[in-house]
């Protein structure tokens, strides 16, 4: 069976044909996720610093390990947790102000700095959008985002356009093939990496 390539291309193709003749629907981001700003507890107060166990991303996570995580290289307490709300698990952090358009997917319950913005599926569409999927989409959205920026004393995002960005939301048969297609790139990807690094 083909892994990818035009194979894959073409049973995308097909699926859509057979799925959604009339098109894939797109949604507005304001419309398919719940969004979320991150931020940074007192420095100043130890106490938001010690004995943590909520994984707290920053930038620094995703340079180092990479866009699909579950552990952060700094944790808060719960006291450090405003309101008690944590991000979602299998929601997205994207970066909308110093460094933009980088993006991960976490798949545990989190909070991170500032810098990120968290998209949290919406119940309506939790059942309607795999987030490994969107994930991949999101690639599309960093670019937009870097061409789509403010000027005042550091960079950061229009979020008014960001909101407006729009995710498509083809069936999840057609999700889960492009998903299937992608990661098996992914996974060559890798090990012609770690092949040169070898040689």
């Amino acid at each position: 069976e083909a892994v990818g390539g035009e194979a894959g291309v073409s049973r995308i193709e097909t699926l859509i044909e057979e799925l959604c003749p009339e098109g894939v629907p797109f949604v507005e981001i304001s419309r398919l996720f719940e969004m979320r700003n991150g931020y940074t507890p007192s420095r100043s107060d130890e106490s938001l610093w010690a004995d943590g166990t909520i994984p707290w991303f920053r930038m620094e996570d995703l340079r180092a390990n990479g866009g699909v995580l579950d552990e952060s290289q700094q944790h808060i307490p719960v006291s450090a947790v405003k309101g008690g709300r944590l991000f979602s698990a299998n929601s997205i952090l994207i970066a909308t102000s110093a460094t933009i358009g980088e993006h991960a997917l976490i798949t545990v319950p989190h909070l991170s700095n500032q810098r990120f913005t968290s998209l949290a599926v919406v119940p309506e569409y939790s059942k309607r959008l795999n987030m490994k999927f969107a994930y991949y989409y999101a690639f599309i959205l960093d670019e937009w985002c870097r061409n789509n920026t403010t000027t005042s004393s550091f960079a950061s995002v229009d979020m008014a356009g960001f909101r407006r960005f729009r995710f498509p939301v083809p069936p999840l048969e057609v999700q889960q093939e492009i998903v299937r297609i992608l990661d098996t790139f992914t996974e060559l990807e890798a090990e012609l990496e770690a092949e040169l690094e070898a040689r």
